[in-house]
């Protein structure tokens, strides 16, 4: 697969750098040969993209020393990139990789970081496109694709709630005489909103809870604990289930909302009126209801200026 949004590789490295462009010349070849996948060996792949001897292209810019030829020297990088980028998809996506089983779950983190290697500073951003990848990729996840790609939905949620931009919060006084057929909301950039089809909130908790005891009990005597930590985690069962991710006191929380309340918050967060939002909720919700959930909004602050 090509991997989304790299430049297509240099064919020789420049053999002086005296420009700046030379320099990002250099930075796209080495680029390139970090993120092309190892091979089933986890070593370097052994031919270039068109079909040279993948230690000849290493030549061209990585010098050898008197222990390591210039290949073995590019595959240490390559090693180190693949190893910290696989572990850190890994640690973000425990449930996924439960779900899954590690044969599975690595093939497809493999396949997924050939498609989408990191192009941020931080790490953070590694699983953004996982579950999109997900639903494009289904041979992968089967036969649980659907639940795969909920799950992956939640723990993405989950990093992008704890550290994502939070805007001044909305205060009565914000609001105060302003006509609902006119007024428009917005929340706040750090929240999710996740129409789920399993009850993957109780699965994650389940899987971070045993992970916990497994590792408390790493270095346990007793062998009941480490037994218990063994334990699979019971797939989630299939239920219709609306979560907000969000944070409160730069702490992480899911909060399960009712469907009204859920179409309340779609409908704001797409740039609708607060009149045409709550008609959203339906008929049979009661005034008494909208005043509760708005309320609680307000207080845990998930409401902004648009």
């Amino acid at each position: 697969m090509t991997p989304v949004g790299l430049k297509p590789p240099p064919k020789h490295a420049p053999r002086r750098l005296r420009t700046d462009a030379d320099l990002r010349t250099l930075q796209r070849l080495m680029t390139h040969a970090l993120v092309q996948p190892l091979t089933s060996r986890d070593g370097l792949a052994p031919r270039w993209h068109d079909g040279r001897p993948m230690a000849e292209v290493a030549a061209e810019f990585i010098k050898p020393n008197d222990r390591l030829t210039s290949f073995e020297r590019l595959q240490i990088y390559a090693q180190c990139y693949w190893y910290r980028v696989i572990d850190g998809v890994s640690t973000d996506c425990p449930a996924l990789r439960a779900l899954l089983g590690d044969k599975k779950f690595f093939a497809l983190v493999n396949a997924y970081l050939a498609k989408h290697p990191s192009h941020s500073y931080t790490m953070r951003n590694l699983c953004a496109h996982l579950p999109q990848f997900i639903r494009d990729q289904p041979r992968l996840t089967a036969p649980h694709t659907a639940l795969a790609h909920d799950v992956a939905r939640f723990e993405w949620a989950q990093t992008a709630a704890f550290d994502s931009e939070a805007r001044p919060v909305l205060t009565p006084a914000d609001i105060a005489g302003a006509p609902p057929a006119k007024l428009r909301l917005a929340l706040q950039p750090y929240l999710s909103l996740l129409a789920l089809d399993w009850v993957v909130d109780d699965y994650v908790v389940a899987v971070k809870k045993r992970d916990a005891l497994r590792s408390e009990a790493s270095n346990a005597v007793d062998h009941g604990p480490r037994a218990a930590s063994r334990k699979r985690v019971p797939r989630p069962r299939r239920a219709r289930v609306f979560v907000v991710m969000h944070r409160y006191h730069e702490r992480l929380y899911y909060k399960r909302v009712d469907a009204a309340a859920f179409k309340i918050l779609e409908k704001l967060a797409a740039g609708r009126t607060l009149a045409h939002a709550v008609a959203a909720a339906g008929p049979r919700v009661r005034p008494e209801q909208v005043r509760e959930w708005f309320a609680t909004w307000m207080e845990l602050g998930w409401l902004c200026k648009r």
